[in-house]
């Protein structure tokens, strides 16, 4: 058994905690996006599409561990850390077991990212390549991308725009404009999920040198941020019902309004970490509502 402060965490606990599940949501999402446009255009593929979720929530628990140990790595996760506990930090598991971890969580993407590629081609073996990139350079290398003021531009194009894009094209293998869109609004929700993450924690960011984007911009720049993404991801489903580029299913999402509005109230009051801490896991929940709202949408 390892032990924390407060309480005894098991092996199978601790790797849990790892891979922090209450993020998978944030991988599952835009996949789910990308093979309704699938399906509303006729193309749906059952085998692709399963084998890009399998992707995408491996590589998102990639991330997590890249992240837990890059972070030890060059101290920014301090005792100070006001979110949930890092395993490498708290001594929970030793750090060349998170890379191992880490490490193996690429090499098993690559199980159904081979068919994926066989059946996509070259533009699949290039979104491979720079998503296997991507799990790296967001915390480790010379130049990690988090520590940059780049991890917003990260996870919108990542978990936006290729997601979605990725998961219609492996079915379809083509893309159309309204793909790219329903991307960019993956990638703005998505994004609002990092945005209360850094918001959280930028002030233990600052003292660590860390500078994300919210620290570059400021307590107030980035409750702006939030408010923007997720009235932009709004704006967009009723801009192409009003244009006729689609029916009024297409505005399903707003059903999803009323938690968005309370959720920009509460961060546009600064709210202390702990009430942050709760808003983080709201916005995931209303990424993956509003997500599953425009499926259907979209089907229908």
């Amino acid at each position: 058994m390892n032990q924390n402060k407060d309480h005894p965490i098991s092996n199978l606990g601790a790797w849990i905690m790892a891979s922090r599940p209450r993020t998978l949501p944030a991988a599952l999402a835009p996949v789910v996006v990308g093979s309704a446009m699938a399906l509303a255009d006729k193309s749906f593929v059952w085998l692709p599409a399963v084998a890009a979720l399998l992707v995408a929530l491996v590589l998102q628990v990639g991330v997590n561990l890249a992240n837990d140990y890059f972070d030890y790595l060059k101290g920014i996760d301090t005792q100070d850390r006001l979110g949930p506990a890092r395993v490498t930090q708290s001594g929970l598991i030793p750090p060349r077991q998170v890379k191992a971890a880490m490490i193996l969580t690429i090499i098993l993407s690559a199980i159904p990212g081979t068919y994926l590629l066989i059946r996509g081609g070259w533009p699949v073996i290039i979104i491979g390549f720079a998503c296997v990139l991507a799990v790296l350079a967001y915390s480790g290398g010379p130049y990690p991308l988090a520590s940059h003021g780049l991890g917003d531009l990260f996870v919108f194009i990542f978990f936006g725009l290729v997601a979605v894009c990725g998961t219609y094209y492996v079915q379809v293998l083509h893309l159309t404009p309204i793909v790219w869109l329903m991307g960019v609004i993956e990638g703005l929700l998505i994004t609002a999920i990092l945005v209360v993450n850094n918001l959280r924690d930028i002030q233990t960011d600052r003292k660590t040198g860390k500078r994300t984007l919210a620290v570059t911009i400021g307590d107030r720049g980035c409750r702006i941020e939030y408010v923007v993404l997720l009235a932009v991801a709004y704006a967009i489903p009723i801009a192409l019902w009003l244009s006729g580029r689609m029916s009024a299913w297409v505005i399903l999402p707003l059903l999803s309004l009323p938690p968005a509005i309370s959720l920009m109230r509460l961060i546009w009051k600064n709210p202390a970490v702990p009430i942050l801490n709760q808003a983080l896991v709201k916005t995931v929940r209303l990424a993956l509502f509003y997500s599953l709202l425009l499926s259907i949408g979209l089907v229908l």
